[in-house]
């Protein structure tokens, strides 16, 4: 088993990722809103001029500023292909900038993915 872990860089991409990664056989996606050190380190995360209580017009304006990281865990190197193949077929060739960074890891084992009806929780 593996677990693939994606930054996505432009969060507008999201909803093409899920779908590609849906179709490729993906049976289930994580998504967590993150951010970069380059980001912290440029300001390009918090905007220190937004009112304290901001407008919905405010809140529009600043644009959105983080990545999303999406993690799965998939069965083996066939499925890896599958959704590497269809993450690059949205974000273009993941070796361009600002596209994004994606990591395979092995997992040793994985607990909760696999739902038995029999199983019961011991006092």
């Amino acid at each position: 088993m593996y677990m693939i872990i994606f930054v996505l860089h432009d969060p507008a991409l999201l909803n093409d990722v899920l779908n590609a990664w849906d179709a490729a056989g993906a049976k289930g996606v994580t998504i967590l809103p993150s951010t970069g050190l380059k980001r912290l380190q440029n300001r390009d995360v918090l905007r220190e001029d937004m009112p304290l209580i901001p407008s919905i017009e405010d809140l529009v304006q600043q644009g959105e500023r983080l990545n999303r990281t999406l993690f799965t865990i998939v069965d083996d190197d066939e499925m890896v292909d599958k959704i590497v193949d269809a993450t690059q077929s949205v974000t273009c060739n993941l070796d361009l900038p600002n596209t994004g960074i994606l990591t395979v890891l092995p997992t040793a084992r994985v607990y909760g993915l696999q739902r038995r009806p029999d199983a019961e929780c011991e006092d």
